[in-house]
């Protein structure tokens, strides 16, 4: 059984990441850490090293996570993905045939994910198997 989490360098991240660790444990299943790297739309004429920008994202990521990563007490397998990151998440979640996508929210609210797009909304829509979405804490 896999358990499919989707994580960026948020401080939220982290614990959307735990939920996800404790669905994984409960199941007994083997947990996909999942980064969709998703690149900036350039508007000015300054030369982007996409390749670059996606290693150093990936890598500020990676060592957010290393800490709960290492910790980790179930099976854990690193994704690193391009593309759209509710797509790719939900496309990741059917190839390995998941029980749980795990996804944070934001919290922006009706109007800014209506023009940003919500990961959490467009994951619900789509993914076969079941979705929790983490909310962040509230102030």
């Amino acid at each position: 059984m896999i358990v499919v989490v989707g994580v960026d360098s948020s401080a939220h991240a982290l614990k959307v990441l735990d939920h996800a660790l404790e669905e994984a444990r409960i199941r007994s299943a083997e947990l996909h850490v999942v980064h969709v790297f998703n690149p900036p739309v350039a508007y000015a004429e300054v030369p982007i090293d996409i390749v670059a920008v996606a290693k150093g994202e990936r890598e500020a990521v990676w060592s957010h996570l290393e800490p709960t990563l290492s910790a980790a007490e179930v099976p854990i397998t690193r994704v690193d993905l391009d593309g759209y990151p509710p797509d790719a998440l939900v496309d990741h979640a059917s190839e390995v045939d998941s029980a749980l996508l795990v996804v944070g929210t934001r919290g922006r609210g009706e109007l800014a994910s209506l023009i940003l797009g919500s990961t959490s909304h467009r994951a619900i829509q789509l993914a076969r198997c079941d979705v929790l979405v983490v909310k962040p804490e509230l102030v």
